[in-house]
């Protein structure tokens, strides 16, 4: 489950890059999907320390 969510957040922070730099496609889905997966690492790291 964790490898998977790291892998989730990688897609999304490219997805995120993309988007940006290209073209402007679900812009505000993008960025709240991405810091919903940025506070869910955080969380895991901080619950394994």
């Amino acid at each position: 489950m964790r490898s998977l969510l790291y892998i989730i957040a990688v897609i999304l922070v490219i997805i995120w890059i993309f988007g940006a730099f290209v073209s402007p496609f679900g812009g505000n889905i993008i960025h709240v999907l991405l810091v919903i997966a940025i506070i869910a690492l955080i969380l895991g790291v901080i619950r394994r320390a």
